[in-house]
């Protein structure tokens, strides 16, 4: 089966169910899947709608591995040389910002699933053999990763898993 892929990471995805990845950006998407050039995918459901993936698929499986979210950086050198006030008040603006995006990201994530269901596609949960099986994708992916990242990343990870 010929698999949207559109990073390293999404082609990978790709070569571990067995699929075959061709590379599409979101803007060449639903003529991609017009065309037959991909039948599969990996999306969030905002993706699936702008494309209009209910013209060409019949299932969606919400396994909210795609959910709509932003992220903002900050260099730590900078942030350590405000002082505590201002400092304070950019993490309470920053938790504000963290409360407020999960909401959206909530909401965009149901708004584009009812999209998708109103035009006829059946959003389903994953099963439990699915949820198993990109389970294992993502083990596998966590090692090779880990394998070019080393010690560094070990720390890393462990430190997420706490």
């Amino acid at each position: 089966m010929k698999w949207r892929a559109y990073s390293p990471a999404t082609s990978r995805i790709a070569e571990l169910v067995g699929a075959q990845p061709v590379t599409v950006q979101a803007a060449e998407f639903a003529q991609a899947l017009a065309t037959g050039v991909v039948e599969s995918t990996m999306t969030s459901g905002a993706t699936g709608v702008d494309s209009k993936l209910y013209e060409h698929l019949k299932y969606y499986y919400d396994t909210q591995a795609w959910l709509p979210k932003n992220a903002v950086i900050v260099n730590k050198a900078a942030f350590g040389a405000l002082d505590k006030a201002t400092q304070d008040a950019v993490l309470k603006a920053a938790a504000d910002a963290e409360a407020r995006g999960w909401t959206a990201s909530r909401r965009v994530n149901t708004e584009t699933l009812d999209k998708l269901k109103a035009n006829g596609m059946q959003v389903l949960p994953p099963s439990p053999q699915l949820k198993a099986d990109m389970q294992k994708v993502g083990q596998t992916m966590l090692g090779e990763w880990l394998d070019k990242a080393g010690a560094e990343g070990k720390q890393l990870v462990d430190a997420y898993n706490k």
